[in-house]
Formats: C-alpha cells, sequence, structure tokens
C-alpha cells in the first residue's frame, strides 16, 4: 500500500528544506527526500563555506595593504585555520543533523534516498512508494559540468567539493573555468601562497557578465599571483599519481599542478528522476515552470532546476512562491527582470539585471556610463583596495535602468540600492534627484546618472 501524505519535496537544498519545513509548520503532512545532507550545496560545499575562505583571504589583503597607510605589519598565512572553521563553524564536519533536526522540529519528516517520480503526486524512494494528495516539489540543484576533454575523466581532479573541503592547500593548481567559482577559489588559493592558473574558453572571464567586469576580475586575480589565461582551451589531461599535465590548444608548452580544479559551470539531470512519467522530458534542460512556480498539474518545482541560474537566492525566492501557491494564498508570479548576483572576489563585483549586450540584443535603445570608485571621494579616501566602478544600463526609450554592475571594495553590498532601481522600475530622471550620503562608495552612482549617453 502507497503511503498517504499532503507533499512531498525531492531534494532538501535550500528552496527545498524552505518549502518542506514552511508547509510543515502550517500544518500540513510533509515529507522530504535527500539523498544527501540536508541544505544542499550551499551551506556545506558552495556560499558559507566559500565565503569563510575568502574572508580569511581579504584579511591577508588587508594587512598587505597596511604599510601603504598604516604602518609596518607582518603577516603569515596559515591555511590550517581557515580549514578548521570550514569544518568547525560551517559544515559540523559535513554533518547535517542539525538541518535534519530544525525539519522534523517543524513537523516535517524525512527520508533519506534518490526520490524518483512514478507518476502525477507519487515519488518513489527505494521500495517505498508516497502518494501526494496537493502535490510534489522538484527541487534537485544541479552538479558540475564536466568538460569533455581527453584524459579528465581518469584523474583525480577537483570540483568545487574538493576544494572546499580540503585540510591541506596544494603547493599549485590549475582552474579549469573563469567564472564566479573558479575566479573565487583561484583568489583565495593564491593569497594563502598556492601557484594558480585560471584557463578561461572565452575571451574574458566572468564572460556572462560585462567586458568591464571580466576585464576587473582578471586584474585583481593577476594582482594576486595568478596567471589568467583567456580564449585558450585544455585539449589533453593526464596525470601521473602525483601532478597533473594540462595541454592548452595552440601551445606546445604543459601547464603542470598539484592539483586541477574543474569549475566550467554548473548543470541539471533529469535523467534519472522520472520526470517523463509526469510528461516533461528527461532530455531537457530544466524544468520550465510558470510564474507561480507549477511545473503540471500538482507539481512544482524550485531552485537551480528551473533554469533560472544556480544562486541560492534565486531558489529561496521561488520556494517563497511556490509556499504561498500550494497554500491558497494569492502572490505575485516570479519575476526575474532584476536577477542580482556576486562574485565575491576583492574587490567585489555585483551585477542586476540585463548586460549592455543583452539589452541591445532584445532591441531597446540602451544608454550606458562607467564611472570609476575613483570619481566618488570615498574612493579615493580607500586607497589600494578600493579599485572599482559603476555601469548603468537604461532602456532610454522608457527611462529606466534595466541593469547595473557595482565593482568595488563594497560591490555587493552597493547593489542593493541598484537592484531596487531595477526591480521597481524608477525613472532615471527621479534617481537624479536623490539624495547620495557623502562620503560613500554608492555616491558614484550619481555621476553615473548624469553620465548616462
Amino acid at each position: 500500500m502507497n503511503e498517504q501524505v499532503d507533499v512531498v519535496v525531492v531534494g532538501l537544498g535550500p528552496g527545498g528544506e524552505y518549502v518542506a519545513g514552511t508547509l510543515a509548520e502550517a500544518g500540513l503532512d510533509v515529507l522530504g527526500v535527500e539523498a544527501g545532507l540536508v541544505g544542499g550545496e550551499c551551506p556545506y560545499w558552495g556560499c558559507v563555506p566559500s565565503k569563510m575562505m575568502i574572508r580569511a583571504g581579504n584579511l591577508l589583503a588587508e594587512a598587505r595593504r597596511a604599510p601603504a597607510l598604516a604602518g609596518h605589519v607582518d603577516v603569515t598565512p596559515d591555511w590550517t585555520r581557515v580549514a578548521g572553521r570550514v569544518r568547525g563553524e560551517a559544515t559540523d564536519d559535513w554533518n547535517d543533523q542539525v538541518a535534519a533536526d530544525r525539519l522534523t522540529a517543524k513537523g516535517g519528516r524525512l527520508v533519506r534516498g534518490t526520490g524518483r517520480l512514478g507518476g502525477p503526486r507519487r515519488v518513489t524512494v527505494g521500495d517505498r512508494t508516497f502518494e501526494a494528495r496537493r502535490g510534489v516539489v522538484l527541487a534537485t540543484g544541479s552538479r558540475p559540468r564536466i568538460p569533455p576533454v581527453p584524459g579528465l575523466a581518469g584523474t583525480p581532479y577537483w570540483t568545487n567539493r574538493e576544494a572546499m573541503a580540503t585540510k591541506d592547500l596544494p603547493a599549485s593548481m590549475v582552474v579549469l573555468g573563469g567564472g564566479a567559482i573558479g575566479v573565487e577559489v583561484a583568489q583565495v588559493f593564491a593569497r594563502f601562497t598556492c601557484r594558480v592558473t585560471v584557463i578561461e574558453g572565452q575571451e574574458r572571464l566572468l564572460s556572462q557578465e560585462e567586458p568591464e567586469a571580466g576585464e576587473f576580475a582578471a586584474k585583481a586575480l593577476r594582482a594576486d599571483g595568478v596567471t589568467v589565461l583567456t580564449g585558450v582551451r585544455a585539449r589533453q589531461v593526464s596525470h601521473d599519481g602525483s601532478e597533473f599535465t594540462v595541454l592548452l590548444d595552440g601551445s606546445a608548452e604543459p601547464l603542470r599542478a598539484e592539483r586541477l580544479l574543474v569549475a566550467t559551470g554548473r548543470h541539471v539531470e533529469l535523467a534519472g528522476l522520472g520526470v517523463e512519467t509526469v510528461g516533461l522530458d528527461p532530455a531537457a534542460n530544466s524544468v520550465r515552470t510558470d510564474g507561480q512556480m507549477r511545473a503540471g498539474e500538482g507539481l512544482w518545482a524550485v531552485g537551480d532546476i528551473t533554469g533560472r541560474g544556480a544562486f541560492t537566492h534565486v531558489s529561496m525566492y521561488q520556494a517563497q512562491i511556490a509556499v504561498r501557491d500550494i497554500l491558497g494564498s494569492p502572490g505575485p508570479d516570479a519575476d526575474y527582470r532584476a536577477l542580482p548576483r556576486v562574485t565575491f572576489t576583492d574587490p567585489e563585483i555585483g551585477a542586476v539585471g540585463l548586460t549592455e549586450r543583452q539589452a541591445r540584443d532584445r532591441g531597446l535603445r540602451v544608454r550606458t556610463a562607467v564611472l570609476p570608485n575613483a570619481s566618488s571621494t570615498r574612493g579615493w579616501i580607500h586607497g589600494p583596495g578600493g579599485e572599482g566602478f559603476v555601469k548603468l544600463v537604461e532602456d532610454a526609450d522608457r527611462g529606466v535602468l534595466v541593469g547595473a554592475t557595482s565593482a568595488g571594495p563594497a560591490g555587493g553590498e552597493l547593489l542593493y540600492g541598484l537592484n531596487v532601481a531595477v526591480h521597481a522600475q524608477v525613472p532615471v530622471e527621479r534617481l537624479r534627484h536623490m539624495i547620495y550620503t557623502y562620503p560613500t562608495f554608492h555616491r558614484a552612482v550619481e555621476p553615473a546618472l548624469a553620465a548616462l549617453r
């Protein structure tokens, strides 16, 4: 006999855990299914441990800047302190008992195993089958994309998981991929004396962002001793038991390093999830949803699986919408026009909405402006480490911002105001007549607005 519940949530990353816990608190009989750790990628191998590492690396960099502004400082990197904090504070040594208890304390039930759809409102886990009276929520996340480089598959390469969990810093590392994960890890490891080379197949780092952002990231990494190679691809990888050798297209000179980090993006795997039993394509790149996160009758999807970006904040945003819909509470559809993201290099690079290229490709008549942080008094005061810029992208016909980038020591925090402007479609003319606090980094937005051309 099938077991009856109100809702089954398959995948308990940030979005799935929120859905399961919130619906359970609302009085529904909720079953959460998780094959890995409750909490998902973010708290164990992503956002949280990586930002702990970045915080440590930034402290080293600030100490090294002290002689230019404050006096002599001696600093000796110690990776054991970073690894210890990741294990002890971020991940509880990769034990999810606290997260599991958090779910059950709210009234939810946890089943460990791989969930698979077995038809509408039906999920199988091993030899158990659950019938969901209200429906099923898919929140199974994404996995690292491993490029088909000859020789790579047979080597002990790292993904973000091994990089976050390492107790010992390698002496050298090659990074395949110049996206957010690749550049963040590269900079941190370099600041702790690892010799790092980043290989990016596109012509610049952070290829999905503004060209200025990619150039800025490359300059920041090179300042920390990272070798940045763009517009090149790996054509062969091998490992001799102690060292990797990477051959590049167009180059006879091989790269050698103790470790190889693959950071070439993430992808969704629907095959094996049983989506074909509810009329979805198992070969698709994502599950398409409507504005209320519905993927079909009695079926919702949230997080990476929806193809809206592998961001915890997107997953949580979608989870809130799905919860409202399942509980029958009215609310607005999902709106992604002001999707924010931050690359936590030092300096940080925040972005929201469309890039200039994306806006032009949509046929918009665009005006842009790029102003350096030094155009604000705060940027000049900050001195070393204060480099950065603000870029604005305006839909000139409507007179509103459709995108923005803020790079600098507080790039992610400065982004908030620009996020509001893009999301709320605040007229540029109104933004021009705001009072901008002096002296702050965000004051650079004021001359950028005046410079829109």
